[in-house]
């Protein structure tokens, strides 16, 4: 089988694992890389069964909705083995659940997939979701919402550990059934399942609400687009609260009739995107957010997550995927490591203000400098940036993906600032900028110094002293000195005002 083969371009390890996720709305399958702190997906597919359209009314899986979701199951199975998967992971939730032939439908699962399904109970599935984010994101702090087809999870999160969940009876199939497609009626419905619950003291700045479901997913693209932003990553994508609520409100129509560019929700979850709509706007305000953030990961990741030992889930995410990168890219990736510490001492020396946030960017930065070299020259800063600001990274926020990519921009294409891209222009901060030109101009430095290549970067040095600032050499890298490695020194010496020589002893 393909999986089972040694192959270049990817990080082999554990062999593929997948999850498959039978949700009330969708059935769907991820087979991931191999075990990892950031697992890479290999292949990732779903389908719109339906599974829990009927059940708040009936009690039961539809048999139509059944069907379908064996059928694709088998054609999954087949996938599975066509990739050589070694591990697979199967979990269903609240159509399955609560539905009164859901162990019926269970027994036929795991005849035709040869594995045991593990139906999560709304605490597991709350847990695990929130377990998901942690591994999204760096250091998350607020409410976790994870909302389906059949129900409405939220537990609230600080750093690693989440807290206890609750589930509530309004996912987006089960609150359209049960209001009888009336807004009006889907808002009191909701207001009544939230009352009870008590939303955890918060302070100022970390009233976060990471909004997890392809239903929620699908209304942060329509506001995505309506809003001309100019990166099409939904991970990370924030909204302010109150704009949130603002959008939800206006979106609360029928099937999004009259929605401008609701064209971009696929036509099978236009009618549930309103009620998604109303249970974020009542969410929002019970809980006195301050900004909604989408996540990507969710409970197949926190599954994938549980399973890796401390050592590997106390990783950075975005350094780990990073360093990943590197290897599958980079002329050499001890060169990469090497510019790590490099740039340390560098940025020591010179007394560069950086919290803790903008110096895991540099490191991560540092770390994708040469994945481009593949390319033509005049076009490796241009497919660098492309790669990393479009990358799957996890862990990073969108003003710091601008940060990474315009660093190995510059580091390729020079300082200049009339070929960056608008885009990224428009994601980060003036500080986060005025960082990745130094951090660039040092990698343009370090590369023509070294070819990109390791062992020598820790044998030289950059201090300043005064308004000069020197690199030494040790004798044995003096045929290293030239022209060519001057006029970049002068040009990174140039960003502080100060002069500059190369000296060798």
């Amino acid at each position: 089988m393909a999986g089972t083969k040694s192959v270049r371009g990817r990080l082999n390890g554990t062999g593929p694992l997948a999850v498959i996720d039978i949700g009330s709305n969708s059935v769907r399958l991820v087979v991931y890389e191999r075990k990892a702190r950031t697992p890479t997906m290999l292949f990732n597919e779903k389908i719109l069964a339906g599974l829990g359209r009927g059940v708040a009314a009936t009690g039961r899986l539809a048999d139509e909705s059944v069907d379908l979701a064996l059928k694709e199951l088998s054609r999954l199975r087949a996938l599975c083995d066509h990739i050589g998967v070694q591990e697979t992971h199967i979990v269903a939730t609240a159509a399955v659940r609560d539905a009164e032939n859901g162990s019926r439908f269970v027994a036929k699962v795991e005849e035709i997939l040869g594995a045991k399904v593990r139906i999560l109970n709304g605490n597991e599935e709350a847990y695990y979701s929130a377990l998901g984010v942690v591994a999204g994101f760096w250091r998350p702090r607020g409410i976790v919402g994870d909302l389906g087809g059949g129900s409405l999870e939220l537990v609230e999160v600080s750093g690693a550990k989440p807290g206890v969940g609750s589930t509530f009876p309004l996912g987006g199939l089960r609150l359209q059934e049960m209001s009888e497609g009336d807004i009006s009626k889907a808002r009191k419905i909701t207001d009544e399942s939230l009352n009870g619950y008590a939303w955890p003291r918060m302070e100022p700045g970390e009233r976060t609400f990471y909004a997890v479901g392809g239903t929620w997913r699908s209304l942060a693209r329509l506001h995505l687009v309506q809003n001309d932003y100019p990166l099409h990553v939904m991970h990370n994508y924030e909204i302010p609260a109150e704009e949130a609520i603002a959008f939800c409100r206006s979106i609360s129509k029928r099937n999004l009739e009259d929605v401008p560019r609701a064209e971009v929700v696929s036509k099978q979850r236009r009618p549930l995107v309103p009620f998604g709509a109303v249970v974020m706007e009542r969410a929002l305000q019970a809980m006195n957010a301050e900004k909604v953030v989408m996540s990507a990961t969710g409970v197949r990741e926190g599954l994938l997550h549980e399973a890796l030992s401390p050592d590997l889930q106390e990783q950075d995410p975005l350094i780990e995927a990073a360093r990943e990168l590197a290897i599958l890219r980079a002329r050499s990736p001890e060169f990469a490591e090497e510019l790590i510490g490099w740039t340390d001492g560098i940025f020591a020396e010179l007394g560069i203000d950086e919290n803790e946030y903008e110096r895991r960017l540099r490191h991560a930065a540092c770390l994708l400098s040469d994945i481009g070299w593949r390319a033509h020259p005049d076009y490796r800063g241009e497919q660098s940036l492309n790669i990393i600001s479009n990358a799957a990274f996890v862990g990073l926020d969108h003003a710091g993906r601008a940060y990474l990519a315009a660093s190995v921009f510059y580091r390729h294409q020079g300082l200049g600032e009339g070929a960056l891209s608008p885009v990224i222009r428009k994601l980060f901060t003036d500080r986060l900028r005025d960082r990745a030109r130094i951090l660039g101009a040092a990698m343009r430095v370090a590369s023509l110094l070294t070819a990109s290549m390791d062992g020598v970067l820790p044998h030289v040095t950059i201090t300043r002293a005064s308004d000069d600032m020197v690199m030494k050499l040790p004798p044995k890298l003096a045929a290293l000195d030239g022209e060519r490695l001057m006029k970049r020194f002068r040009q990174f010496a140039r960003l502080f005002k100060s002069g500059c020589s190369i000296a060798v002893g």
